[in-house]
């Protein structure tokens, strides 16, 4: 469980509502994290670890309502299997939808990548969740430059990123696994890259 006061907690969320970045602790491993809805902040983040343009981040949310702010609305098929994998670390690939006549897809290109799709996760972690009440939704890429190992603790983390970030919450040593990946298909869910969390065999 990540050890977050709600001191901490409250500043990290004026950071990230300035459009700040940092890394923290995540459910998983430690987070390089940024604000979803803001794109400006999502591009440093890319520049910073040198990541792959192509590759869209997985986002944290708190709710599963928080998927209205991508324009993602759920069918009854969809939400049950939601409710049976979250929250938790399992991250789930929803198709964008095009809505009215803001072409939501194109609006959100900076996150998808050109692959029309998002990767989502809930974490069952209570203080990860109040602080994503707080912020909104985050993108949160391991800590590590493009092929390179990430990083389990914040002096690691310093090693690689230095000045380059503008916060560091140290959540002590943290070797967890990544997210299970995984996309929904005609009520069934694929694996795409098997994580820390193991799907049970009936939802396959």
């Amino acid at each position: 469980m990540i050890k977050i006061t709600d001191q901490k907690l409250l500043a990290i969320a004026d950071e990230l509502l300035a459009g700040r970045i940092g890394i923290l602790p995540t459910d998983t491993l430690y987070g390089l994290v940024a604000s979803a809805l803001n794109q400006k902040a999502v591009e440093r983040v890319y520049d910073v670890k040198g990541r792959a343009p192509e590759k869209p981040c997985i986002i944290l949310i708190a709710d599963v309502s928080d998927l209205s702010h991508f324009g993602i609305t759920l069918d009854s098929e969809t939400s049950k299997l939601l409710n049976l994998l979250w929250p938790g670390s399992v991250s789930i690939i929803l198709p964008l939808q095009h809505y009215d006549i803001s072409n939501n897809v194109v609006m959100l290109s900076y996150l998808h990548r050109g692959t029309e799709t998002l990767a989502f996760r809930l974490p069952a972690d209570e203080p990860l969740r109040n602080l994503l009440r707080e912020t909104g939704p985050l993108i949160a890429p391991s800590v590590n430059p493009e092929g390179t190992e990430p990083a389990i603790s914040i002096a690691g983390a310093r090693l690689y990123f230095m000045d380059k970030v503008d916060f560091y919450l140290d959540g002590g040593p943290i070797k967890g696994k990544p997210s299970t990946l995984v996309s929904l298909t005609e009520g069934r869910v694929r694996v795409l890259r098997q994580g820390s969390v193991i799907i049970p065999n009936e939802l396959l």
